[in-house]
């Protein structure tokens, strides 16, 4: 049985992402006073008396006012807030009904300190629409005192469930609310691990990231706008590809440390950063009409940081101008310079928009992943080794050579190598990167990096 979901759905700027970092117990929401700051649906597991669930934060529900279509301007009566988010009110709307009606609960959160609002009406009524007999919770956030509280009551007017007095910034009374919620769930069945493979899509913002994932799951998960910076929170998706479970993360554009707006973007970014190091393959994107930047090299740069397997997608191949039987291979060798420290990674050539090759993103990650998790017998290490190092002679200095009396893998994911040696200061990065090579040249380790430590051991020893 999968773990029961609870969608918290509002209008904009009620508090929901402040709600959902306090049940989650982390910061993995943006939490900002700009209104429409969440557009996408993010999710994290919760834990409470002993049940756990996955909550989901949506975007705030928004009515688009009078004779507004999604590709109108609004009209200069409305306020520069509600010109940034016009764009993807009708897309916010779409994601949090999604969520609405794939959850076994609902906590509709609104403003205490506004009383019901026509916004409120308009949420309330699209939950009677969709709600299916769902439980719904009504948290009255901003609660801080006892006449909001005592206000809170004028609540029951939606007629939809039962009115809790919150304060979810500092987390006044949200275990009575928490109290409510889990006893709405089905008996407990036996809740599996989560031992799904992780892949994160990451890359400079507008490189088609949100596009890709769409791309792969066929039906629009995560918001696509050609506005950069449109994903802010990363985004898991499970799926099963062919018996093997996966999680795939969205995550907002990463740009270079000084290029990092202050606010909701630098908190994006450490999104971002967190996504990359909970994954165990890192898809990097990079926007083929524009060629491998140096942002792009920068958030490589993060991924081999984190010691992450990765693949390199060239996406957007499609809008590569006259293109010949030479311009691949062209193209690979561009690549393949600007991201020399990468040269173990494979990389596709897709395009998210068409379709094309992108049957291959997956299986290429899986089999990335496989080769992360080779582990070599020390019998066969240190054969190879020997022969890697009569076919080339370790480094002297000083009248000195290097001498590697044996080498063990202690362990995989990432693939770990230890070299006992005479003298650790003899160890050369060149000979370092040979005996690397030699390794890659037997076992392939694809898309992954391989960690060497060299220790001093006397001969006796």
């Amino acid at each position: 049985m999968t773990k029961p979901l609870v969608a918290l759905v509002g209008r904009p700027n009620v508090g929901k992402s402040t709600l959902f970092n306090r049940l989650v117990g982390q910061r993995l929401a943006v939490v900002d006073d700009t209104p429409g700051t969440t557009r996408d649906r993010i999710e994290a597991e919760c834990e409470w008396n002993g049940r756990v669930f996955t909550v989901v934060d949506t975007g705030g529900i928004e009515v688009l006012p009078p004779r507004v279509e999604r590709s109108d301007k609004l009209p200069s009566t409305h306020t520069p807030l509600s010109i940034a988010s016009a764009e993807f009110i009708p897309q916010i709307r779409e994601q949090a009904e999604m969520a609405i009606e794939a959850a076994d609960a609902v906590i509709f959160v609104v403003d205490a300190t506004t009383g019901i609002t026509a916004a409120d009406e308009e949420v309330a009524d699209t939950l009677r629409v969709r709600r299916a007999h769902k439980p719904i919770f009504i948290a009255a956030n901003k609660a801080d005192s006892a006449k909001r509280r005592d206000d809170a009551v004028d609540f029951y007017a939606l007629g939809l469930g039962e009115v809790f007095a919150i304060s979810a910034l500092h987390g006044t009374d949200t275990g009575d609310l928490l109290d409510a919620v889990v006893s709405a769930f089905p008996p407990r069945e036996a809740e599996p691990e989560d031992d799904s493979v992780k892949i994160a899509i990451v890359g400079r913002p507008n490189v088609g990231k949100s596009s890709l994932l769409n791309a792969i799951l066929g039906q629009e998960r995560a918001i696509v706008s050609p506005i950069p910076g449109t994903t802010r929170d990363a985004l898991d998706t499970r799926i099963v590809w062919e018996t093997l479970p996966v999680t795939l993360i969205d995550t907002a554009g990463i740009r270079r440390r000084g290029h990092i707006e202050v606010g909701v973007e630098k908190y994006s970014v450490l999104r971002a950063l967190k996504a990359i190091q909970r994954a165990d393959v890192a898809l990097l994107l990079i926007d083929a009409t524009e060629g491998v930047t140096a942002q792009d090299a920068h958030v490589a740069g993060f991924i081999l940081e984190e010691i992450k397997s990765a693949v390199v997608v060239i996406n957007k191949w499609d809008a590569v101008p006259d293109k010949t039987g030479k311009t691949m291979n062209e193209y690979m060798a561009h690549v393949r310079s600007a991201l020399n420290f990468l040269d173990y990674v494979p990389v596709l050539f897709i395009s998210a928009k068409l379709g094309t090759r992108v049957d291959s993103v997956l299986p290429t990650a899986l089999r990335v992943q496989e080769e992360r998790l080779i582990r070599i017998p020390t019998g066969e290490l240190n054969r190879l080794i020997r022969e890697a190092m009569e076919k080339q002679l370790p480094p002297t200095k000083a009248g000195k050579r290097l001498n590697i009396y044996y080498a063990t893998q202690p362990r995989t994911d990432p693939p770990t190598f230890v070299f006992h040696v005479n003298d650790t200061a003899l160890v050369h990065f060149s000979y370092e990167r040979y005996l690397e090579n030699q390794l890659r040249a037997a076992y392939g380790f694809l898309g992954t990096p391989l960690r060497f430590s060299f220790r001093e051991r006397k001969r006796e020893e």
